[in-house]
């Protein structure tokens, strides 16, 4: 598909990776909307970005609230072809310790969220990629989900937010094969630690800690590189039914 082509709803679209993809899709000409909750810094970053990106509000885990972002973006560009899902909970506690366990509630939040959220604009998603008329490789969409490292090497503490990556990374392949046969590809990027707004909130002695730790190229990987690799992504039409970690080389210890 090329860049310019493009007609992208993006989750998690206004901070983070999901903004560094939105940014990204409009530099090579292409349109996005970004889909955050309604609190979002959403519809500021939509009006800095200029006419091809809008706001497009929703609750990824809400299907009313999706299907209405979804038919806001195909309103105003004439379909959507491309979804990206990087919306996102985390979560760090261990499953028991002493002071009891892990609250089942906890644990319920981060799989509604991460696992269920980005299946539930998947599958909406490509509900109106099949009406699309297909290109000359026969494709009508894409869809990149969002996973972590964390779905290989889940550290302690990670049992929640390990359990929901690795069902993102599940999906894959069968979401892909689910689509074959309708020229819709399924992706997802497992990133290693990345410099975003949750990360800002450390130290900065701290943050150069854990970039340290990353083999090759030592520092906490950008925003705009997960951008890059989704573009890249939706521009070759052979990848399919892959999870590609984006992640310097790191495995994580166990802490």
């Amino acid at each position: 598909m090329k860049r310019s082509d493009v007609k992208a709803v993006v989750t998690g679209g206004a901070s983070g990776l999901g903004l560094a993809t939105v940014q990204k899709i409009l530099a090579g000409g292409g349109k996005a909307a970004i889909l955050d909750r309604p609190n979002s810094e959403g519809e500021k970053r939509a009006q800095e970005l200029g006419k091809a990106a809008i706001f497009a509000p929703a609750d990824v885990t809400k299907e009313d609230a999706v299907n209405a972002a979804l038919d806001k973006a195909v309103e105003a560009f004439g379909g959507i072809n491309v979804c990206v899902n990087c919306a996102g909970v985390g979560s760090a506690m261990k499953i028991a310790g002493k002071s009891g366990p892990m609250p089942l509630d906890m644990f319920r939040l981060t799989i509604e969220v991460n696992l269920v959220g980005t299946f539930n604009v998947s599958r909406l998603a490509a509900t109106r990629m099949l009406k699309n008329e297909p290109n000359e490789e026969g494709e009508r969409g894409v869809i990149i989900n969002t996973a972590s490292v964390a779905a290989f090497d889940g550290q302690i503490g990670q049992v929640a937010y390990t359990a929901s990556k690795a069902g993102v990374v599940g999906m894959t392949l069968v979401i892909a094969r689910d689509l074959s046969r309708d020229g819709i590809r399924c992706n997802t990027i497992a990133p290693g630690t990345f410099d975003t707004p949750m990360l800002a909130l450390l130290p900065a002695g701290q943050r150069k800690a854990l970039g340290a730790n990353i083999p090759s190229p030592s520092r906490l990987g950008n925003p705009a590189e997960f951008g890059d690799l989704a573009c890249a992504i939706v521009a070759n039409p052979y990848l399919n039914g892959e999870t590609i970690r984006l992640d310097g080389a790191i495995r994580m210890p166990p802490r």
